[in-house]
């Protein structure tokens, strides 16, 4: 008991650099002992099962437990999710502008199950397919468009309840959330797995075909996320917006760095934004709201795999053409969740503005699936701190505004 209460007081993020070093160095030295990758496979699967149950729970509990009041609020978090995806998808072109990547492709091939979208009219009609897709089946299949509207209407509809549906309502919730902190508290021995199956699997090879290419992928994101970002923020509280970016990458860009996923990150950022003395009836709503269409990572990746396509095949990319692609790019993005596949199978759409092949296009898709352990990790830690960013953001505004000090 002892040992579980002091494993217990050290913090989670130290647990989760422990898991780290001890998953590389097994992976490095006992590649082919494939039973330690299961620890991963648990924890990603326990956090994604029990993920779309809590956000359609806590969002419908907490517009039906709603005092109002948060319309603005609310604004002011979508205005900040859709500027920042567009500013990273103008700062991914920029980037590629001045480091072009050309990246090999011959024999690179991708999965007959996934289909890329043959236009953006597609990827719009699958987003509002998606919306309105049977409940149940959303829950099921992780359709996390369909459940945020699902559960807005439950939340609108047992606003007038009684007091008891909606305690119990809020109480199911809270059961929830306290389940996913349990599960929460693995994370070490998660991502211990998850590190080995990558480092076993992938090792160092990765690096050398496509190097440079990683090393754009990987450089922009961290712009975006140590510069743009923080621009965004202190010009909105006109403060040092640091030391709440720092914290929010820490707590949340770390976690989802291995989890690789938002939606399973949702918890993490919901702690998060009670430590920040946030109000729950906003980021209850808020953070489940970005983790569907607050993507600047996925920005990057489709403007960055786009250019380069480009580039390989010796297309010409004029300046108009990169501000169009920039648009596609960030719309693009903001409908990845409803898109099988996610950011990878919409380059298709960048490569058609510059007349790649679609063979060419899919190659590309090919070669983010290959160097998907790294692009794939950044891309969720940049999207998911996002939304506590942005979440926190729009609350200090309004506490700025009241003359209340900013916890930072």
């Amino acid at each position: 008991m002892k040992i579980f209460e002091k494993w217990n007081s050290i913090s989670l993020i130290i647990r989760i650099v422990c898991g780290l070093i001890i998953g590389v160095i097994l992976g490095l030295l006992i590649p082919k002992a494939t039973g330690i990758a299961i620890l991963g496979e648990l924890f990603v699967g326990a956090l994604k099962a029990i993920a779309p149950i809590l956000v359609l729970v806590l969002v419908a509990s907490s517009l039906a437990n709603a005092r109002g009041g948060h319309a603005h609020k609310f604004r002011t978090v979508i205005l900040l999710y859709l500027l920042s995806t567009m500013a990273a998808s103008v700062l991914a072109v920029i980037i590629n502008f001045i480091f072009p990547t050309s990246v090999p492709v011959e024999g690179v091939t991708t999965s007959d199950e996934f289909v890329a979208p043959s236009g953006m009219a597609e990827v719009i009609t699958n987003l509002l397919k998606n919306v309105v897709a049977n409940p149940v089946d959303a829950v099921l299949n992780a359709n996390y468009i369909g459940i945020l509207f699902w559960a807005v209407i439950l939340g609108l509809a047992l606003k007038r309840s009684s007091d008891g549906t909606k305690r119990f309502l809020d109480d199911l919730a809270d059961a929830i959330s306290k389940i996913v902190r349990w599960i929460i508290s693995f994370a070490p021995f998660g991502i211990l797995g998850l590190v080995f199956n990558s480092v076993s699997t992938s090792g160092l090879d990765i690096f050398v075909t496509y190097g440079h290419l990683v090393a754009v992928l990987v450089c922009t994101m961290l712009l975006v996320a140590f510069a743009m970002n923080p621009l965004i923020v202190g010009l909105i509280l006109r403060h040092n917006p640091y030391p709440l970016i720092w914290k929010c990458i820490r707590t949340s860009g770390v976690t989802a760095f291995f989890t690789r996923s938002s939606a399973a990150n949702i918890p993490v950022n919901m702690e998060l934004c009670e430590d920040l003395g946030l109000d729950e009836d906003m980021y209850s709503v808020s953070i489940p709201l970005g983790a569907t269409i607050n993507m600047s990572g996925a920005a990057v990746t489709i403007t960055t795999f786009s250019l380069s396509a480009a580039y390989t095949m010796d297309i010409p990319v004029s300046v108009g053409m990169a501000i169009v692609l920039s648009f596609v790019g960030a719309f693009s993005a903001c409908g990845a969740s409803g898109v099988a596949g996610g950011s990878l199978l919409l380059i298709p759409l960048g490569c058609s503005l510059f007349g790649v092949s679609p063979d060419v296009a899919m190659a590309f898709v090919g070669v983010g699936f290959i160097i998907g352990v790294i692009q794939d990790s950044m891309e969720t830690a940049l999207n998911s701190s996002g939304d506590a960013i942005f979440t926190a953001t729009a609350e200090f505004r309004e506490w700025k505004k009241e003359g209340r000090a900013l916890p930072l």
